[in-house]
């Protein structure tokens, strides 16, 4: 059975930084596409950054500020998050493809977390 589960999300004051966690079990998902989404209350879920082996790939809210990465070793894909700002505040979800290209819509990934939430204070 796969499993996602995130961890890092808090409470921070803006400018600040975090970096949010999903380890990932149950499959080997190394040659597959992972991705950070966020999903804000009465708005949609919105891609963050994906990553696969050939490189990764940025949302319009984290491309200057954030850095997607991963331990396949460690069956772990990471989103480090700077210069944050309120309006960043949101459930952060990580996400898995059955396929090696990252996407940026929501419906193509196969798996999911649990979600994590941030909360960006002013």
């Amino acid at each position: 059975q796969v499993q996602l589960v995130e961890s890092g999300g808090g409470l921070v004051q803006a400018g600040g930084s975090l970096t949010l966690s999903c380890i990932l079990s149950g499959r080997d998902f190394s040659n597959r596409a992972m991705g950070w989404f966020r999903q804000a209350p009465g708005k949609e879920r919105e891609f963050v950054a994906g990553i696969t082996w050939s490189g990764t790939d940025y949302g319009d809210s984290e491309k200057d500020r954030g850095r997607i990465s991963r331990n396949n070793n460690k069956n772990t894909m990471y989103l480090e998050m700077n210069n944050l700002k309120p309006e960043d505040t949101a459930v952060y979800y990580c996400a898995a493809r059955l396929d090696s290209r990252v996407r940026s819509e929501a419906h193509e990934y196969d798996y999911w977390g649990q979600g994590t939430q941030v909360t960006v204070s002013s």
